[in-house]
């Protein structure tokens, strides 16, 4: 199944990682997560082309035959070039359209303004992975609920195999032992590594922390680690992406994700 846009690439490498299960539709390819329902970007469809004029109707009648319970529409186009194609008509139905900047490097420079005060270490021990379930919850985009919480324990269930199968590891900044900022690498094993969800708790963030972080993972991930190309995939709004910029990563792709939250 060949995958044009790295973004989309790395992350179904992963999800396959986690058990997720794919097929081939043709025109598109069908994501499902069976363990996470929950998890938007473990159950949609990956288009191979963008949207024509009228395409709209029968690609929502698409998702919703293969996902008849779900509350959302969560859409994927196979590009590199973030080209939707009828954006209008998309718009005007209320899809949300999301362009990510695919980032990538083969190395890296140090930050300009490091921090040393905090300690530097892999996620071991059971505190500490319940120590980054709080950190995602305190630096969720959106309220906290049940169906949120759930869709987190189940999703950090998931990364915490990826790691202990060795897929790859988790990084994590501390002051003694409380986790301020953390960050997944994972590896392909032909010389790609994806960063996965770099998160700062509020009150930890313009310390340096999450570059010295994001330095000394890549500085792993192109020696130990054995890989060639970093990937780092960001939204392009978002104050971090200069962070990322300014430690070597350079971008490559835009990745193209469309939603219809439920109503």
């Amino acid at each position: 199944m060949e995958i044009v846009s790295l973004g989309f690439r790395t992350d179904l490498l992963l999800l396959k990682l986690s058990g997720s299960e794919f097929t081939d539709a043709g025109d598109y390819v069908v994501v499902r997560t069976p363990d996470n329902p929950g998890f938007w970007w473990g159950n949609f469809l990956l288009f191979r082309t963008p949207f024509a004029p009228g395409d709209l109707q029968s690609r929502l009648a698409a998702f919703h035959a293969e996902f008849p319970a779900a509350k959302h529409v969560a859409l994927g186009i196979d590009s590199a070039d973030g080209v939707v194609g009828a954006e209008d008509e998309l718009v005007a139905a209320g899809i949300e359209v999301g362009r990510d900047v695919v980032m990538t490097t083969s190395e890296v420079v140090p930050p300009s303004r490091p921090n040393d005060e905090s300690t530097y270490r892999y996620l071991s021990s059971d505190d500490d992975w319940e120590q980054l379930l709080q950190l995602g919850l305190a630096t969720a985009p959106m309220e906290v609920d049940e169906g949120y919480l759930e869709f987190s324990r189940r999703k950090l269930a998931s990364r915490r195999a990826l790691v202990e199968a060795g897929h790859g590891m988790w990084f994590g900044a501390f002051e003694g032992e409380r986790l301020q900022s953390s960050l997944g690498l994972m590896f392909d094993g032909q010389g790609l590594a994806r960063f996965q969800n770099v998160q700062t708790h509020p009150d930890d963030r313009n310390k340096g922390i999450a570059s010295t972080l994001i330095h000394r993972a890549s500085t792993y991930g192109l020696t130990e680690g054995g890989a060639k190309t970093l990937v780092m995939v960001a939204d392009p709004e978002y104050l971090a992406i200069r962070l990322y910029r300014a430690l070597g990563f350079h971008d490559t792709e835009t990745q193209l994700q469309l939603s219809l939250p439920p109503s």
